[in-house]
């Protein structure tokens, strides 16, 4: 490492701190060392930690009737004002560490021969940067100055480092109260403790990043997927690998009845072999057959949705084509309605199929967005119960991270299955051009809203649809439904109700 030197030679005074017992000499001390400096011409920057200790120190001042200046985040369109003005003779002004950063006090030349600017800090900072850049504030370009720092062993520093030792130490030599303690050994130990903590701070950010590691990892491939479902070239053949992978993993993983409930709940398709092929044949032939036979199956649909839509895109088109640039085709599932947005022109020119392309990369982001949200929401609570490791004797990050593992499997496995399940079992409801909507444009932000506010739609609308028919079928008188009232359960500690004073359990209840 190497030292850039400054272009003129530092001639500030930095004293030892002064260290007293509790907060409340110091903060009184601060006060006359800040009088003190004022009176000898000099302009004052005192330096806080939060906002609320300036505003402590503002109202001090404002008992001993000197006048000052505040420099916190509530002033900040005055702050220039401020800064230009903090190097006049007896000016005092009060800062927090972030505040005023990056411009130079400038100081008169009465001020100079006065002793230049004085820095007080009221409590070291738990990073050594932050108290130097207080420093650096005076001395600048060669101009005089002094810094020092007010301590007390109340400050959160101090108690985390040494001050019941201090505190004794101050106890044995008869310190009495409103006194201090300035030794170069004592601003030592403070750096050291300060050093301390920022070693600690270092191995928590890096630990952190190790976590957060794993999580980036995950999140390049979703990414990747995603991106693939957005510009939708390989669109095509993701969803084939889907169907493949559904279709190995039902044959190796179960046995004939597993089979048959897996491929009917995932691929909405009945086993194409029978139990005795399922014991004579390969797996691997079994897996194609059951391949080609979910391909056909899925091009059938497509091609119905494909059928169904484009009658009325045509007539759409044609009548109302110099109005929409996009419309919203619906499609169900069973279970939600999803409104797809479909630009006009091009389903009309494709037949309907670019409904079906539509309809497929719409499903695949938003089956990803909903579980890649699910799955970071379980990593997080995945990173807080690991922790309780470290009291067996174990990795907290290695557990983190196989279990991490498992998780984005479980994820993949679940984006898979719920993409191909609503692929094979989308339809459109039949509807008429003029019910048709235009779709607004939208954001990306936008368009995950509106998922969120099509779930459950379906089951709804298939309800009421139902229910219509069956009321344009049947025109007999219906009989009135009756409500249905719960009867009141008798609890086992409860008196029983034949009135014998015993409980239910030791009486009536003995043959319930």
């Amino acid at each position: 490492m190497v030292v850039i030197p400054t272009n003129k030679p530092v001639i500030r005074n930095d004293m030892n701190d002064r260290v007293y017992k509790t907060k409340r000499e110091k903060y009184k001390a601060v006060i006359e060392e800040i009088e003190k400096m004022r009176n000898e011409g000099r302009p004052v920057l005192v330096g806080t930690t939060s906002v609320e200790i300036s505003e402590m120190l503002s109202r001090m001042l404002d008992m001993r009737k000197i006048p000052h200046n505040v420099l916190n985040a509530k002033l900040h369109q005055k702050e220039a004002e401020i800064v230009a003005h903090a190097g006049e003779r007896g000016t005092v002004t009060i800062a927090t560490n972030m505040a005023g950063r990056g411009t130079d006090i400038k100081l008169t030349p009465e001020v100079r021969e006065a002793g230049g600017l004085a820095i007080i800090g009221t409590e070291r900072h738990e990073s050594r940067r932050v108290d130097r850049q207080l420093r650096g504030r005076s001395g600048r370009q060669g101009d005089p100055g002094s810094s020092v720092f007010y301590v007390s062993l109340e400050d959160n520093l101090m108690r985390l480092f040494a001050s019941d030792r201090i505190a004794s130490v101050m106890d044995r030599m008869g310190f009495k109260e409103g006194e201090m303690l300035e030794h170069k050994m004592i601003s030592k130990s403070i750096e050291n403790a300060q050093k301390k903590v920022e070693e600690n701070n270092f191995g928590i950010r890096k630990r952190l990043l190790e976590y957060d590691d794993v999580m980036n990892k995950q999140r390049s491939v979703v990414y990747t997927k995603r991106r693939h479902a957005l510009i939708g070239e390989r669109l095509g053949m993701d969803i084939s690998n889907m169907i493949w992978d559904r279709c190995v993993e039902a044959i190796e993983n179960n046995d004939y009845e597993g089979i048959k409930e897996q491929l009917f709940r995932v691929l909405a398709m009945e086993t194409p072999f029978t139990e005795q092929e399922f014991h004579d044949t390969p797996a691997q032939e079994l897996a194609e057959k059951t391949f080609a036979q979910a391909m056909e199956n899925f091009k059938r649909k497509t091609d119905t949705l494909a059928g169904i839509a484009n009658p009325v895109i045509q007539r759409v088109y044609e009548e109302q084509g110099n109005r929409y640039e996009n419309i919203l085709i619906p499609i169900t599932d069973g279970k939600r309605l999803y409104q797809i947005p479909v630009n006009l022109k091009a389903a009309a020119e494709s037949e309907g199929k670019e409904v079906v392309k539509s309809f497929e990369k719409a499903i695949m982001l938003h089956v990803i967005d909903e579980a890649w949200k699910e799955n970071l929401r379980e990593l997080d609570e995945l990173k807080h119960s690991v922790q309780n490791a470290s009291y067996e004797q174990k990795d907290p990050l290695l557990i983190f991270k196989l279990e991490s593992v498992n998780l984005f499997d479980a994820m993949v496995n679940k984006i898979n299955n719920q993409t191909v399940s609503i692929l094979m079992r989308g339809q459109i409801p039949i509807r008429e051009p003029e019910q048709v909507r235009e779709a607004p444009p939208q954001t990306r932000a936008q368009r995950r809203q509106q998922y969120h506010e099509n779930k459950g739609a379906a089951a709804e609308s298939l309800t009421d649809r139902n229910q219509q028919n069956a009321a344009r079928q049947d025109t007999r008188e219906q009989p009135v439904r009756q409500p249905i009232r719960k009867e009141v359960t008798v609890g086992r500690n409860d008196p029983c109700p034949c009135g014998s004073g015993k409980k239910y359990k030791n009486c009536h209840g003995r043959f319930a």
